[in-house]
């Protein structure tokens, strides 16, 4: 099973300890093929740094969590057409579809509206938790 989170799921797996933690954790134990591309990386970075004050070393620190936890990261995406309410939300589908993903994980309301993108079921976390066994 391949999966994209979105920034706001990243983000949420550093700064709480809770759903997306966890997901973070099953994601680096490969429970799941988590698949992110440069934009998504770049995007967490940036929300780190300007609105939560975060240090550059510990970014790194954390980036680095990032890349191990993810089985695939994309550097070259190639577009898909304007389909979000929220443009900025396009590289998440475009990395989805990229990926092959068979989801992407997020708690976005523009992104959650559509449910699904071609074959690629869009989910909050805890509906994507629950398709795990234990």
């Amino acid at each position: 099973m391949r999966a994209v989170f979105d920034t706001n799921i990243l983000i949420a797996a550093f700064l709480t300890e809770g759903l997306c933690s966890g997901l973070m954790i099953r994601a680096r134990k490969q429970s799941f093929s988590l698949v992110l591309c440069d934009e998504i990386i770049s995007e967490f970075e940036g929300i780190l740094r300007k609105k939560f004050k975060i240090t550059p070393t510990d970014i790194s620190e954390i980036s680095a969590i990032v890349s191990e936890a993810a089985s695939k990261i994309i550097h070259d995406l190639s577009p898909v057409p304007n389909i979000c309410r929220d443009p900025n939300d396009n590289m998440i589908i475009a990395c989805a579809v990229n990926a092959q993903a068979d989801y992407i994980v997020t708690g976005d309301e523009d992104l959650l509206i559509l449910k699904s993108y071609h074959d690629i079921v869009i989910i909050n976390p805890r509906n994507f938790e629950a398709l795990f066994d234990d």
